[in-house]
């Protein structure tokens, strides 16, 4: 869908990258070793993407980084877009009827904004596993990406939160934990 809106697959791939999950930052050269893209193709959509006031960047050492910028009025619409082409918006359904959810997180290739097939789903409480299973099963066929689900409990996460915190997990859902 985004690809056949927007014919820059680089464009894409950076829309995907700083919209899917707003703390994710990223350097012109890291981008392009993570995309498999010249660092000029790369610069050229940053600096366009810059120029519309889509992203904006901090100097850190010698290294510039770029992250969305939350108070772009497309910033919600954005984020919106790139998580429903992702299939997050399916996934979200999935644990809003579940029940007794406290917190739902995404990590890994997905929390930082690539589209590798395969949606690692973080469940923070007590759900029914057989039923969760079932959701997951369709909501794969539906969104064409496999998803791994881990389930914990509150005091689990307890001990995980802080490692959750630095890889910048998504957070899908959250009813206090």
């Amino acid at each position: 869908m985004l690809d056949t809106l927007i014919t820059s697959r680089t464009r894409v791939k950076l829309l995907l990258k700083f919209f899917t999950n707003p703390r994710t930052r990223g350097y012109l050269r890291g981008l392009a070793d993570e995309f498999g893209e010249s660092t000029n193709a790369v610069r050229t959509e940053l600096n366009r993407m810059s120029d519309a006031n889509l992203i904006t960047s901090e100097t850190n050492g010698r290294r510039r980084l770029y992250r969305a910028n939350p108070d772009h009025p497309l910033f919600p619409e954005l984020t919106s877009v790139t998580r429903k082409y992702l299939g997050l918006h399916t996934v979200q359904n999935i644990i809003e009827r579940l029940g007794s959810v406290h917190l739902a997180l995404v990590t890994g290739d997905y929390a930082r904004g690539q589209d590798t097939g395969i949606i690692d789903l973080v469940i923070v409480g007590a759900v029914d596993e057989p039923y969760l299973n079932l959701l997951v099963k369709k909501a794969e066929e539906l969104i064409k990406r496999k998803i791994r689900t881990l389930l914990i409990t509150p005091e689990e996460y307890h001990g995980f939160e802080e490692r959750f915190a630095k890889e910048k997990a998504l957070v899908l859902w959250e009813n206090g934990v």
